[in-house]
């Protein structure tokens, strides 16, 4: 294993960038102080399903100094906004897929803290966000934000609650996946733009903060950039900061035809053969299916990369963009063929490697880092950085990584390795009503390696997957731990303490004793 104080000098390493050096004024460092006084303002971005890989900088100095293989992608607005920001070259979603990192990140915990184990659909009335938990959105109301949120939820039990339908689900499909969210189960967002999780990027729909239902004939990354606008402009309450989240749901699926992307996009990759799109070795050359899919892939990263732009060119030019803290990330990744068939729910690296990109001027030094930060992390670490680390609820089992992302943490405090969590459907009711979930997969992300842990249905180990990313970067080498046992043991003994700090069900039913060591 790497030794950890070595490692924190990688951690740590501040870029110096173009047009970053220079002497600080007297004039300008008392501007600091004053600014300091007001709370900032937060703005975080996330689309859907947007790997890490799917950023241009990637391959373009200073950054292609930290071996990040990246797509060939067009992301002009996210390149120079990491450039402003610091970037995190390691940020892990624990359960890659959309409603269980939703309900870890709103919250700061795990799945059985958060009520969202699995993707929330009328089958599932086991998943839905509780409405008795402190979100983040709720400690920012209580201390005086305007709170908004424009675009996917995904984190709601659907009901028959439609408020122009009383009694009906506000879609026909069965089960029915989109949901309305009715006002007591906002968690302090007081300006709504939002729904649960629809498909039709073309033909978006949404429902306000009094419930009316908007349908849009426009690509819903563009659209939800012009109310993200509106909102800076129009909508806010002047006399608070704002909190303001923009959920995408591009680049998720679908992305196979023009009816999915904005053709200015994909004609940009349009004409590229598929090997100089799919650059990862690891792609699995018998998903034809899903390799024709890249150039509409890349084409809605473009799209996301061009409305993430717009919206900060409004923050510049209303003067707001000195005092707010501006996140860009994603719930989860896209394989996009590398390995498996499913974009998600997978420990492949594809998967659970997200962009994190943070900026505050004046109060973050651009710079990138390596820290492990994963889903709980991320509202700890906001509110931190806000001025609110006393508000922090006493229930988030994330960490507060705002001292690493400042430069001044202990090393021997940060994150070694994080969970990752695949939970499924468990018993149904006659209904077909499922009644509790199956905790089928855990495992653990290092520095340098991967370990999953899959189990069948009765509770046996069924599969091992034991990457050693030093040596094998793109996961293309299953190790049998017989090769490495000492290795293996000593994953499985740290896997043992992040399993009893979530609280999982591993750990509350000892699963796996004979190789994780619980006590």
């Amino acid at each position: 294993m790497t030794n950890k104080s070595n490692a924190f000098a990688n951690k740590i390493q501040h870029i110096q960038l173009a047009g970053m050096t220079g002497l600080i004024s007297a004039l300008a460092l008392s501007g600091c102080t004053r600014q300091q006084e007001t709370p900032p303002n937060i703005l975080y971005v996330f689309p859907d399903q947007f790997r890490n890989h799917a950023l241009e900088f990637w391959g373009d100095a200073p950054f292609d100094t930290v071996g990040i293989l990246n797509d060939p992608v067009h992301t002009p607005n996210l390149n120079r906004f990491a450039t402003e920001a610091v970037t995190l070259t390691s940020a892990q979603s624990n359960c890659p897929l959309s409603s269980p990192h939703r309900g870890i990140m709103l919250t700061g915990m795990y799945p059985d803290g958060s009520g969202v184990p699995l993707n929330c659909n009328a089958t599932r009335p086991i998943s839905s966000l509780r409405t008795d938990v402190t979100t983040i959105s709720d400690v920012l109301s209580r201390n005086g934000y305007d709170c908004a949120y424009i675009g996917k939820l995904h984190v709601d039990f659907p009901t028959p609650n439609d408020p122009e339908n009383p009694g009906h689900y506000v879609e026909s499909q069965v089960p029915a996946w989109d949901a309305y969210t009715p006002p007591e189960r906002r968690h302090g967002f007081n300006y709504w733009y939002s729904y649960g999780t629809f498909d039709v990027h073309k033909s978006p729909h949404y429902w306000d903060t009094e419930g009316k239902r908007h349908e849009i004939r426009q690509w819903s990354p563009e659209h939800e950039a012009d109310k993200a606008i509106d909102y800076l402009k129009n909508r806010r309450d002047l006399g608070k900061p704002f909190f303001l989240m923009v959920a995408m749901n591009p680049p998720h699926s679908p992305y196979r035809t023009l009816d999915d992307v904005m053709e200015q996009d994909y004609n940009l990759y349009k004409d590229k053969p598929l090997d100089s799109l799919l650059v990862r070795p690891n792609v699995n050359p018998e998903l034809t299916d899903k390799q024709a899919c890249a150039p509409y892939y890349f084409a809605s990263v473009t799209g996301v990369d061009r409305a993430f732009g717009r919206i900060l060119q409004a923050l510049k030019e209303l003067g707001l963009d000195k005092n707010t803290i501006v996140v860009f990330t994603s719930d989860h990744g896209e394989t996009m063929a590398s390995h498996v068939t499913d974009p998600k729910n997978s420990p492949y690296t594809e998967s659970m490697n997200v962009p994190f990109m943070i900026r505050y001027p004046d109060k973050l030094k651009p710079h990138i880092n390596d820290v492990l930060l994963s889903s709980p992390d991320i509202m700890p670490t906001i509110l931190s950085l806000a001025g609110l680390k006393g508000h922090i609820p006493a229930s988030v089992q994330g960490q507060d990584l705002a001292d690493c992302l400042r430069g001044t943490a202990d090393p021997a405090t940060l994150p070694t390795g994080v969970l990752y969590l695949r939970n499924l459907d468990g018993n149904k009711d006659e209904q077909g009503l499922v009644t509790d979930y199956f905790a089928e997969t855990r495992g653990i992300k290092t520095e340098r390696y991967t370990l999953a842990l899959t189990l069948d249905r009765k509770g046996k180990l069924k599969s091992t997957l034991f990457f050693d990313e030093q040596n094998d970067p793109f996961q293309m080498n299953n190790i049998n731990p017989e090769e490495q046992p000492e290795v293996f043991a000593d994953l499985c003994r740290q896997m043992a303490g992040l399993l009893k700090k979530a609280n999982d069900p591993w750990y509350r039913n000892r699963t796996l004793n004979d190789i994780i060591p619980y006590e």
